[in-house]
């Protein structure tokens, strides 16, 4: 990881490798859809591709910008032990499986957790994970997302998957969720301020004895704009994004293309649906009215026997910026 205290190790993960050859000609393809498609080619299982997009996403805030004060962690560059290991679970997925299990994810971010939860696991990093601490039965102090070993210490890992749209305010507070519950300030301010300074609390140190050498935030997602990509300070260059359009601008969206609305568990990588799968733009903009909140939709190309993503939107009420400004003169979200 970036900006780690002197002697720190340099990432989270074991055996990361340095950039190669291969990882600099993939970041030469400016879309981000394309180069998961073209480092990934093998893999259709939604699950795997889930897992294979977190560890192999880039970040998306910057671990070097001063902003962050170095709280933020990184997965660095995947090692090619981990992309076997990765290939190998698309031809045999039943660990994976079996660590999900049979429950039904509601939530976008348990499920990615889930994901991590094994890999953390299988690469015997994994001290724990979701450990509540109570000062009591009734009274929750927080708990820790991840403890992970390393060397004779632990390290506390806050994870996140966060996916926001770019309104018209300035700094991170201008990134808002497409349901309009919170920012992105909001969000890492909750981490910095709260989550990241449990280890320090005393009955915190009293369940885990272990020394906690750092608290660091590792974040996921992707950010949506209504007109291009805006660099922003803190933000990755790196990172992945998309578009937001009204449900009135879906009308102009390109008619010959095939689409699909993409199901919440499967807003992590980019989409592949087998042929055929995908929507006529009639037939999505037909759905998109029988929707009164905003809709992450794919656009699709064929590409053998496979329709692959090539670029991902949310599609918005009309007046969702008027909601958006509304909650902030109410105080829901910060002016």
């Amino acid at each position: 990881m970036p900006d780690q205290p002197p002697g720190a190790p340099a990432e989270v993960l074991p055996g990361a490798a340095g950039p190669t050859a291969t990882a600099t000609a993939a970041a030469r393809i400016s879309n981000y859809q394309a180069q998961f498609e073209s480092r990934w080619p093998q893999l259709s299982n939604p699950h795997v591709r889930a897992l294979a997009w977190l560890l192999d996403a880039p970040d998306l805030l910057d671990p070097q910008a001063p902003h962050w004060q170095g709280r933020i962690a990184s997965l660095g560059a995947l090692s090619p032990a981990t992309a076997d290991w990765l290939t190998a679970l698309e031809h045999d997925p039943s660990p994976l499986q079996a660590a999900l299990g049979d429950k039904h994810y509601s939530r976008l971010g348990l499920y990615a957790e889930k994901l991590m939860a094994f890999y953390f696991a299988e690469q015997g990093q994994l001290y724990a994970h979701g450990l509540q601490v109570r000062a009591d039965r009734t009274d929750t102090i927080g708990e820790f997302d991840f403890l992970l070993r390393e060397d004779a210490h632990l390290v506390h890992i806050e994870f996140a998957t966060k996916f926001y749209l770019l309104d018209n305010a300035d700094g991170f507070n201008g990134l808002i969720g497409p349901n309009l519950a919170d920012t992105l300030g909001v969000k890492m301010r909750k981490i910095f301020d709260k989550q990241l300074s449990l280890s320090q609390h005393p009955v915190a140190q009293a369940l885990v004895p272990q020394e906690i050498a750092r608290a660091q935030a590792l974040v996921k997602g992707w950010l949506f704009y209504p007109d291009g990509v805006q660099p922003m300070p803190g933000i990755s260059q790196q990172h992945c994004h998309g578009f937001w359009i009204t449900q009135t601008q879906a009308q102009s969206l390109p008619a010959q293309q095939q689409y699909a609305i993409m199901p919440r568990l499967q807003w992590l990588a980019p989409l592949k649906l087998a042929a055929g799968a995908g929507i006529s733009h009639e037939a999505l903009l037909t759905t998109l009215q029988a929707h009164s909140a905003p809709v992450m939709i794919a656009a699709l190309n064929e590409k053998g026997d496979w329709l692959v993503e090539e670029r991902r939107g949310f599609v918005v009420p009309d007046d969702w910026r008027q909601q958006a400004r509304q909650r902030r003169q109410d105080g829901a979200l910060p002016a």
